[in-house]
């Protein structure tokens, strides 16, 4: 029996110091959640789960909003915090993390640990929703720490070619990924200009 996860990682949001939890979209952000929202129209899907960030629960509202459904919130799909890396670059330190999974900057968490907490929420879909099609709203970071527990070839090189929004469909068979298809393309954002 298949079961079908759609990770949706949040569109473009402004940074905004101090407010990770509670940045929303900008307005091409709120603009592609409505492709989002397309893009899916034709999966039957079953149930929604976000990391309890607004700008990935912004992501999928519209989904959720046309199709009634409510949006299970799950702390342990927050993006992680990568901490205080000075003197390096951002895109340095995420390589860091990713090549020295067990390392962490100052204030941050380790791929392992993330990983490790994001995993426990899949693995439950997994076992209690068999059979399903399940939207989960997530990150960048967070998505790819997900994706490498099932497959190592996911790591900082993917990471740095995923955008926001992106999507993609992991269908697994049990607790085994089978198969992942991008269902995001740029020409999405493209094409509605």
């Amino acid at each position: 029996m298949e079961t079908a996860l759609y990770f949706v990682r949040h569109a473009e949001s402004v940074y905004a110091e101090g407010k990770e939890r509670t940045r929303g979209l900008t307005e091409k952000g709120t603009e592609d959640a409505q492709q989002i929202r397309d893009i899916l129209k034709y999966e039957d899907i079953h149930y929604m789960v976000s990391s309890s960030y607004e700008r990935a629960i912004a992501t999928i509202r519209p989904l959720a909003a046309e199709r009634n459904m409510e949006i299970r919130l799950e702390e342990n799909l927050r993006e992680r915090q990568i901490g205080d890396f000075a003197p390096l670059s951002f895109k340095d330190a995420k390589y860091r993390v990713y090549e020295h999974f067990q390392y962490a900057f100052p204030g941050g968490e380790s791929s392992a640990a993330a990983q490790e907490r994001a995993v426990k929420v899949l693995l439950e879909l997994l076992r209690e929703r068999q059979g399903q099609r399940i939207v989960v709203g997530t990150h960048g970071d967070i998505m790819t720490l997900m994706l490498n527990y099932f497959d190592k070839a996911y790591g900082y090189p993917f990471w740095e070619t995923t955008t926001m929004p992106d999507v993609y469909k992991l269908c697994f068979n049990s607790l085994q990924l089978k198969h992942v298809t991008r269902l995001w393309l740029e020409q999405h954002s493209a094409e509605m200009s």
